[in-house]
């Protein structure tokens, strides 16, 4: 209760305080970082992450937090702009694509290729208050250049454009080493990490904004693919997956639909990726400490959508712990991620076991602004962290395209405890008790039709309500929309 108070004490002074001694606000969204990639979410995991611990130690830990959607465009939608990933018509990575179209019994929705200039983003509402605002990292939310962050409310882009990867620019190296082929990123020299560049341009940034209050979103590429070996921490973990003997395949993958599920981690290269990410996590720590900014700078660090654990064929780079599935389903693998904020007053320590959601984050960086919230779809974390919420949450994700995980065109939604699964080829209802099935191996929609049916409903007015839309059958005659009954 001491905690809590002096919590709150700490958000009334940030609201009395003139502009310039606003706080500073640094939003950090890793791509693909599973839930179960940081030991403070997951102590079995086979990764290291002292630095992202360190953080979690230093404010709250959200253990039910949700990315906005199973892929990333989408996600990275709502949390610049605080509306679910329907409102915007992104429900698919940019461009998206299918290589297995003409195959497919069914058409899927056509997406926005950019999130238009209408959208109101975080950077725009921060800087009605005279915040700076700076994009570093991965974009992905627009093709051409005139919907990139600079036409979107960031007074600097550095990094992000249309690609949503790092691209192999050709030369020795390729990928997350110099050179990296980004019209937004000028070369370093031949060799230079991309994640270490992306935190230098970040300390550097906040450097120049001297003592006036910024947003910096700092979107690392990393740990997407292409998964590359970090030379100064692979080996390291090399020895560690020695350690853990033969593991027998009927162990190391499981069947999901079409594709194959990772089930332990053992990627030795994706390892020393995550190791890499926490060290640049420690370096952005140790300089906001030295500089003084610590006291008065809020970090929201997050990831776009579930680790990558499951493709045709193979399973992925990494494992989701207790998880069902990965990046691209909508099983708690593909939706659960990592969400940690810290801050000047907050309890630290603290963990929330409430359900968020992407959306949040933009409710909560417009509270600490000291803005009113207009987030549409979100509620700021700060109530709670206060325990001023509803007892039941209801939120939902609408993934009406084919994707390379395996996935088939389906929607899901929680409310409290309770999570459905709708998929439209086979119009296959599942239900699941997370309290009991975090793992989701115990389909209760036979057993419990009146509570399917209750979220079946749920699902189809959410979806309605959001303008989301649906697949439609391949037909000689026509085409016959599919909905959710």
């Amino acid at each position: 209760m001491k905690n809590l108070c002096v919590f709150i004490l700490s958000l009334t002074l940030l609201s009395c305080q003139s502009s310039p001694q606003a706080p500073n606000i640094i939003i950090v969204v890793v791509d693909d970082l599973g839930w179960a990639d940081i030991s403070s979410n997951w102590p079995e995991t086979f990764y290291e992450t002292p630095n992202i611990d360190r953080l979690a130690n230093m404010g709250v830990r959200f253990s039910q937090a949700y990315a906005a959607h199973p892929v990333c465009s989408p996600t990275r939608a709502a949390l610049m702009t605080g509306k679910h990933p329907n409102r915007v018509n992104i429900t698919d990575w940019i461009p998206g694509f299918d290589i297995n179209a003409e195959e497919r019994p069914l058409i899927t929705p056509e997406i926005a290729h950019q999130l238009n200039l209408e959208e109101v983003t975080i950077a725009e509402r921060l800087k009605e208050v005279g915040y700076h605002t700076y994009f570093i990292g991965k974009w992905h939310l627009g093709e051409s250049p005139d919907f990139w962050p600079e036409h979107q409310g960031f007074d600097k882009n550095i990094g992000g454009w249309s690609a949503g990867a790092p691209q192999l620019a050709g030369g020795k190296f390729g990928g997350y080493f110099a050179p990296y082929g980004n019209p937004r990123l000028k070369d370093g020299p031949d060799g230079e990490f991309l994640t270490e560049r992306l935190m230098d341009e970040s300390i550097q940034s906040m450097k120049e904004s001297g003592d006036h209050p910024f947003l910096l979103y700092l979107a690392f590429y990393t740990v997407h693919t292409p998964i590359q070996p970090v030379p100064h921490l692979v080996d390291r973990f090399k020895e560690k997956k020695d350690g853990l003997g033969p593991i027998p395949e009927d162990e190391l993958f499981q069947k999901e639909g079409d594709g194959l599920t990772q089930r332990i981690q053992s990627n030795a290269e994706y390892a020393s990726m995550v190791a890499a990410l926490d060290e640049q996590m420690g370096r952005l720590l140790n300089e906001l400490e030295v500089s003084g900014k610590m006291d008065n700078t809020w970090i929201i660090f997050t990831s776009d959508n579930g680790g990558l654990s499951t493709r045709y064929n193979r399973g992925g780079p990494t494992a989701n712990g207790p998880l069902r599935a990965g990046k691209g389903w909508c099983f708690e693998g593909g939706i659960r991620v990592p969400l940690i904020l810290a801050g000047p007053g907050i309890p630290a320590g603290k963990t929330v076991d409430y359900p968020v959601v992407s959306m949040d984050v933009f409710a909560t960086a417009e509270e600490l602004a000291d803005l009113p919230v207009t987030a549409m779809d979100g509620v700021s974390l700060l109530h709670i962290i206060e325990g001023d919420v509803a007892e039941e949450r209801e939120m939902f994700w609408h993934y009406p395209h084919y994707h390379g995980s395996a996935w088939k065109p389906g929607s899901a939604i929680r409310v409290g405890d309770w999570k459905l699964i709708f998929t439209y080829e086979d119009q296959k209802v599942s239900l699941f008790d997370l309290s009991k099935d975090e793992g989701e191996t115990l389909d209760l929609a036979t057993s419990n039709p009146a509570k399917a049916t209750e979220l079946l409903h749920k699902l189809h007015d959410s979806v309605a309500a959001t303008n989301g839309q649906y697949p439609v059958w391949k037909e000689d005659d026509g085409v016959e929309s599919l909905g959710i009954p």
